[in-house]
């Protein structure tokens, strides 16, 4: 059964989401600037021989991993690990909505249905 969020709740639980999601974004950085440099040494790569970069890389998706695992503990679903885009599953009215949050807004201030994502989101002054 998933945790349902009020918006003061998810207010509450924003410090610990925001840290989470600020080292997530950062390993995430990490690895992208380190694709290109992968991706060459997988090109050349015939036998197992490895790079100190790929090391950095198996670390860092395992961080990834980590995070994910700690924010899906506390019942927020990562939408877009590129953006820190977060959902809370809360109850509107008997049923199930997202409050929305992305990584940089000082609040919980948007909702949207399940099925319309980030692009049908609303300002929780409708939900009254």
């Amino acid at each position: 059964m998933p945790k349902y969020y009020t918006v003061e709740e998810a207010n509450v639980a924003l410090p610990r989401l925001e840290a989470l999601v600020t080292e997530l974004l950062a390993t995430h950085n990490r690895i992208m600037a380190m694709r290109p440099e992968i991706e060459g040494v997988l090109a050349k790569s015939h036998a197992n021989s490895g790079s100190a970069a790929a090391s950095r890389m198996v670390l860092d998706f395992g961080r990834v991993e980590t995070i994910l695992s700690k924010i899906n503990k506390m019942g927020v679903e990562v939408k877009d690990a590129s953006t820190g885009l977060c959902d809370f599953t809360a109850l509107h009215q008997g049923r199930e909505i997202y409050l929305c949050w992305r990584f940089g807004e000082p609040r919980v201030e948007w909702w949207h249905e399940l099925h319309t994502g980030f692009g049908g989101r609303r300002h929780v002054d409708e939900l009254v």
